[in-house]
């Protein structure tokens, strides 16, 4: 039994340090997440931003805890079983409860010292589509130049294509219509919001 115990906590001791050296020790096992983009054009924003960030907690079930779970599992199960007279289920009992404790202080040092300083992303805040921006290199015929823009409170540039596959000069307004293998495919702002006044006139 003793030797059971030893095995777990060497390899919870060799996962650990894995999960230092990689990173993952935060990621619960099961975590998918799902990114929907939705946005319209309006003159002086960007896409539309949803009210609130879809953000799960960290799950208690997670690379961290589990592989402090294995060790402070086998330490003490390993101690109890090699320095103790006690009988094999309550052995195991303790070393179950001695794994949780640890797993726990992990669990509550993650969400409460490595968590607090934690700012979820909002998928929307780099959401291109719906941009406006303003041509910094011009942009000639069926050329790429470069946008100026701003979002999430910083201004950037892009590598940027005419979606009409025109020339558009530098210093004009410009809005994103799409984006795709690093390069925004832009369109003059006066000409898409006259089409739209157009259309709501009609």
């Amino acid at each position: 039994m003793a030797n059971f115990f030893l095995a777990v906590l060497v390899i919870g001791f060799a996962l650990t340090a894995v999960s230092f050296l990689t990173g993952v020790a935060g990621h619960s096992f099961d975590q998918v997440s799902s990114i929907g983009h939705a946005g319209h054009v309006g003159h002086g924003a960007g896409p539309g931003n949803s009210s609130g960030n879809q953000w799960v907690g960290l799950r208690f079930l997670n690379f961290g805890t589990v592989t402090s779970f294995m060790m402070w599992f086998g330490g003490i199960g390993f101690l109890a079983a090699t320095y103790s007279k006690l009988v094999v289920l309550l052995t195991v009992i303790v070393a179950l409860a001695g794994g949780l404790v640890g797993a726990g202080l992990i669990f509550f040092f993650m969400v409460r010292v490595l968590g607090r300083d934690q700012i979820p992303l909002d998928p929307a805040d780099y959401y291109l589509p719906g941009t406006l921006g303003h041509v910094t290199v011009t942009i000639p015929q069926h050329g790429t130049g470069e946008v100026l823009y701003s979002q999430a409170g910083t201004r950037k540039t892009v590598a940027a294509r005419a979606a009409d596959a025109v020339a558009i000069p530098r210093g004009t307004e410009v809005v994103v219509l799409n984006y795709e293998r690093g390069f925004a495919y832009v369109r003059r702002w006066d000409q898409v919001s006259g089409e739209q006044l157009a259309r709501t006139k009609g």
